[in-house]
C-alpha cells in the first residue's frame, strides 16, 4: 500500500497540472492567512476539489495503464507459448494458464475437432493450481450453425371449410424457429428468401393433391460479425453444451477458425455473475485468433508429413515411413521383443501392365494393397515398398504366426475379383523372416525376408516361403 501511494505521489509531482494546482493552493492559503476573506476561502476550497479530481483521474489512468499493460503481457506470453507448440495438446497447455490469469476465468475450455476422429474433443481446465483437467467429447453436429438448422423448415399447409390455414411441421429433424411459435406462422414473420442456402418448401393441398412451392425464409435475429454471426452462434452453442455437461456459469466464448471453417471454440467460465470486463473479451478474441492460426499450422505440418510418408496411389505408408518406423523400433526394442517381416511381390506384374495397360495396373495395385491391409493383424504395419512390392512389419510374432499371416495375405489377394477390369486374377509371392532376439539388426531381417521371397518366386510363385 505504501509503495503504491509513493508511486502515485511521484507520478502526481511529475505532472505540470498538479504542480500548478499546488502552487495555486499555496498562494490562496497565504492570502487567507494574511487577509482572511470568504472569497479566498471559497477559492481555496475549489482548488482543493479540483486537485482531488485531478488525483482521482490520475489514479484511474494508472490503473487503466496497468490493466492494459497486464493484458498486453498476458497476450505476449500466450503468443510465446503458441509459437513453441508443436502439437494440439501443447497449444491447449500454452493458452489455458495465461488466458485464465488474464481474464479472471475460473475455467478455460478448449473444444476442437480432431482431424482423425468423428467428434469434438473438449478439454476443461480449472485455472487454480494443481486442479486436474477434464476431457469429454461432443458430436460434430455442434459445429453446425443453429440458425441454419432452423431455416430448413418444411411445413404442410392444410385447408378445411371455414377454418384458417395451419402450419404443421412434417420433417422429423426440422426445428421451427422459436420466434414463429410452435404452430401458427404470422405473415409478418416471413421475408423474401436469400440468394443462397436451402429454401424451405410449403406443401399446399389442392384439388389435385399436394402442390409444392417455395416458401419465404423466416426472419432471423440481428447477427454479429463472421458469416453473418454464424461463427459466434456456433461458439455459443458449444458453450451451452459445456454448461449442460459441467454445470458452468457465466460463460464467454470465441470460435476457433481453421482454414476458413469453425473447428471449435474457446470457452471461459467464472462462478460469479459479474459482467466480464472488456479486457477479458479482447484477450479471449485475440487468443482465439492466435490459437486458430497455431492449430492450422500444426495441422498443415501433420498433413505435409502424412503426404510425405503415404503412397499416393495405394494409400498405404511408403518406404520412407517404413524406414523411419524401423529406426524408431530399433531404438526401443526390448530383449524379449520379436520382429517379423513379410516381403510381398505381385507375380508377373510387368506382363499384366504390358497386356492390360498402366491404368489397369494401377487399379490392381490399389486392390492388392487393400487386400494386404485387410489380411494383417491390427498391430502390423503394411507399406508399399516400391513398384509392385509390399512389406509388412509384424509385431511380436512367432515364425508360425508370421507364416500364417503371410498365408492370409496370399489367399486374400488370390480371391480378388478383377473381372470387371478384364483381369482373370493375380497372385503374390511372400517371403517371411522373424528376429527372435533383440540383438539381430532389422536390416538383416529384411534381407532374409527378401531372400525368402526370391525362393518363393523361383519355386513357382503364389506361395509363402520362410527364411
Amino acid at each position: 500500500m505504501a509503495e503504491r501511494a509513493g508511486s502515485l505521489l511521484r507520478g502526481l509531482f511529475r505532472r505540470p497540472v498538479t504542480l500548478a494546482f499546488i502552487a495555486l493552493a499555496a498562494v490562496e492559503f497565504v492570502r487567507l492567512l494574511l487577509e482572511p476573506s470568504l472569497i479566498d476561502l471559497v477559492a481555496l476550497a475549489l482548488v482543493g476539489v479540483a486537485g482531488a479530481i485531478t488525483v482521482w483521474e490520475h489514479e484511474r489512468e494508472v490503473l487503466l495503464d496497468g490493466s492494459r499493460r497486464g493484458e498486453a503481457e498476458s497476450f505476449a506470453r500466450i503468443l510465446r507459448g503458441l509459437s513453441r507448440s508443436v502439437s494440439p495438446d501443447a497449444i491447449v497447455d500454452a493458452i489455458v494458464e495465461e488466458l485464465g490469469a488474464g481474464t479472471g476465468a475460473d475455467h478455460v475450455a478448449v473444444v476442437r475437432r480432431r482431424p482423425e476422429t468423428r467428434n469434438l474433443e473438449a478439454i476443461l481446465s480449472p485455472t487454480r493450481p494443481g486442479a486436474a483437467a477434464s476431457r469429454t467429447t461432443l458430436p460434430l453436429r455442434e459445429l453446425e450453425d443453429p440458425a441454419a438448422e432452423q431455416a430448413v423448415v418444411e411445413v404442410a399447409i392444410t385447408a378445411s371449410r371455414g377454418r384458417p390455414l395451419t402450419a404443421i411441421p412434417v420433417v422429423p429433424d426440422a426445428r421451427v424457429d422459436p420466434h414463429l411459435g410452435s404452430l401458427g406462422i404470422s405473415p409478418d414473420d416471413w421475408v423474401a428468401p436469400a440468394a443462397s442456402g436451402p429454401v424451405p418448401v410449403l406443401r399446399e393441398w389442392t384439388g389435385a393433391g399436394l402442390a409444392t412451392r417455395s416458401a419465404p425464409r423466416p426472419r432471423r435475429p440481428h447477427a454479429g460479425p463472421g458469416r453473418d454471426g454464424a461463427d459466434q452462434r456456433i461458439a455459443d452453442r458449444i458453450a451451452r453444451r459445456l454448461q449442460d455437461a459441467y454445470g458452468l456459469r457465466n460463460l464467454r466464448a470465441a470460435p476457433l477458425r481453421v482454414n476458413g471453417r469453425v473447428e471449435g471454440a474457446i470457452v471461459l467460465s467464472r462462478r460469479t455473475n459479474a459482467p466480464w470486463p472488456e479486457s477479458a473479451g479482447r484477450l479471449l478474441e485475440a487468443a482465439a485468433v492466435e490459437t486458430s492460426a497455431a492449430l492450422a499450422r500444426v495441422y498443415s505440418m501433420r498433413d505435409a508429413e502424412a503426404r510425405a510418408t503415404t503412397d499416393a496411389l495405394t494409400g498405404l505408408p511408403n518406404r520412407r515411413y517404413f524406414d523411419e518406423y524401423l529406426g524408431l523400433l530399433s531404438r526401443r526394442r526390448r530383449a524379449e521383443d520379436r520382429v517379423g517381416v513379410l516381403m510381398v511381390d505381385i507375380d508377373r506384374f510387368k506382363l499384366l501392365n504390358d497386356t492390360f495397360g498402366h491404368a489397369v495396373g494401377d487399379h490392381v495395385l490399389r486392390e492388392v494393397a487393400q487386400a494386404i491391409a485387410g489380411a494383417v493383424r491390427e498391430g502390423d504395419v503394411p507399406v508399399r515398398f516400391g513398384g509392385e512390392e509390399f512389406a509388412v512389419l509384424l509385431r511380436n510374432p512367432s515364425l508360425e504366426i508370421a507364416v500364417e499371416v503371410g498365408e492370409r495375405v496370399r489367399r486374400s489377394v488370390s480371391s480378388l475379383d478383377l473381372a470387371r477390369m478384364g483381369v482373370p486374377g493375380v497372385s503374390v509371392s511372400v517371403g517371411v523372416a522373424v528376429a527372435e532376439e533383440a540383438d539381430i539388426p532389422l536390416d538383416v531381417v529384411i534381407d532374409e525376408a527378401d531372400q525368402a521371397l526370391y525362393r518363393a518366386k523361383r519355386g513357382g510363385r503364389d506361395r509363402v516361403v520362410a527364411a
